[in-house]
């Protein structure tokens, strides 16, 4: 099965593209080769990019904060393990706590560091960071491995609450779902919402299907179409019925 989830507002569209740059970035850093951690360090000026919206860090503690109010609720309650629940509650009150420690504007340290920020405009430019323009960046890449990676792991520290916040909540958004085996006719699915919403939907069809879901959602409606996975620049609707599986994700 092929998972594709579809984010409903702003707010959740940002914590995915965070969530895939940090797994993108631990991926890299593990590994040895330079070009590796090249790709690691290009992956941090993007995680720097989309972390820089002013109001990123209140709403993830104002999201924290609603979470732990509402599991809080769920103290003895025969059907909830003790256990479990403090431990989450546990870790959000360490990640709200990492979260408010955060002072100054998201990545300003590294917007101070004028060599990296060299890098990070040569970097827009196709082959901008070869060894004939930047020296001391092919110096540091000709570094043994265990320094590179700790300078990475440096100037990815002070991203790091950002990212244990943002894993709670979408760990927590996504254990909170309900899942639907339907069909698309034709390739199109239509649904009336009713006013309700998701905040992420997902979308699994098998392999064997070569076709792409489309989605557009908003409170009245839920439109998927299902397009041919043919490469063309102009897409054209797969004319097959699709069973897939379409899971809505709200948190409470």
């Amino acid at each position: 099965m092929i998972s594709y989830e579809f984010p409903i507002n702003e707010k959740v569209r940002t914590l995915l593209r965070l969530e895939d740059l940090f797994a993108r970035i631990e991926h890299f850093i593990k590994h040895e080769n330079s070009k590796d951690h090249h790709t690691a360090l290009i992956t941090l000026f993007e995680i720097l990019e989309v972390a820089c919206r002013a109001d990123l860090k209140s709403e993830l503690l104002q999201e924290l904060e609603r979470q732990k109010r509402a599991l809080s609720g769920l103290h003895n309650n025969p059907d909830i393990s003790e256990n479990a629940l403090e431990s989450i509650l546990s870790e959000i009150d360490q990640a709200s706590a990492d979260l408010f420690a955060m002072t100054g504007k998201i990545g300003q340290r590294l917007r101070e560091n004028e060599w990296l920020m060299g890098i990070k405009q040569r970097a827009v430019m196709p082959g901008g960071t070869c060894e004939f323009d930047l020296p001391s960046y092919h110096y540091w890449q000709q570094q043994h491995p265990d320094k590179r990676r700790n300078d990475l792991r440096t100037w990815l520290a002070p991203f790091l609450p950002l990212n244990a916040g943002l894993n709670i909540i979408l760990r927590l958004l996504r254990e909170n779902g309900k899942v639907l085996n339907l069909t698309a006719r034709n390739g199109a699915f239509q649904q009336m919402q009713g006013g309700r919403i998701a905040q992420i939907l997902r979308v699994r069809i098998k392999k064997e299907l070569s076709c792409i879901p489309e989605i557009s959602a908003n409170k009245y409606a839920l439109n998927i179409r299902f397009i041919n996975a043919d490469y063309a620049a102009k897409s054209t609707q797969f004319e097959q019925d699709v069973p897939f599986e379409l899971t809505f994700f709200t948190l409470p």
